[in-house]
């Protein structure tokens, strides 16, 4: 099932950076910010998550949670504890999940085309419905205040 906007989101239960289940359902009747990441412990990943981080309390006050997905395994995942995040990293979903929830999709490099993931976004309404998607994140820092002023705008 692709990810639309005004659709139902793909369900899923991941584990977190401590091994605790996320699961989407559990948020429900929240906003979830669910951020696809290529690695862990990269400069624009961190920079992603620190921004996020930055803007945990406005989420927060938006009454949005922050979920970080990478195809990183537990052992990996720093992301939280370097920057003391109040959010959520889950690591690579299993194969039984359908490529959209993974973030992964087909990427063009130069030379090669490759599978990998893509730094993307999906904000998801309290009622389980896509409300914005952003494909392609090209400014990792920059992105967090984009999604938080879009929640903003909407009266969320």
């Amino acid at each position: 099932m692709p990810i639309e906007e005004g659709k139902a989101a793909p369900a899923f239960t991941l584990e977190d950076e401590f091994g605790a289940k996320v699961s989407l359902k559990d948020f429900r009747g929240s906003h979830v910010i669910v951020y696809f990441y290529p690695k862990d412990d990269t400069p624009g990943c961190t920079k992603e998550a620190y921004a996020f981080r930055d803007h945990w309390i406005d989420f927060n006050d938006e009454d949005a949670v922050i979920i970080g997905i990478s195809p990183d395994d537990q052992t990996s995942q720093t992301v939280s504890h370097k920057t003391h995040a109040q959010f959520s990293v889950a690591q690579r979903p299993g194969e039984e999940s359908n490529d959209q929830v993974r973030g992964i999709r087909g990427k063009d490099n130069v030379r090669k085309k490759t599978v990998g993931v893509i730094r993307s976004t999906v904000w998801i309404g309290p009622d389980g419905k896509v409300k914005k998607h952003w494909k392609r994140v090209s400014k990792a820092a920059d992105h967090p205040a984009k999604v938080l002023e879009a929640l903003r705008q909407t009266g969320a």
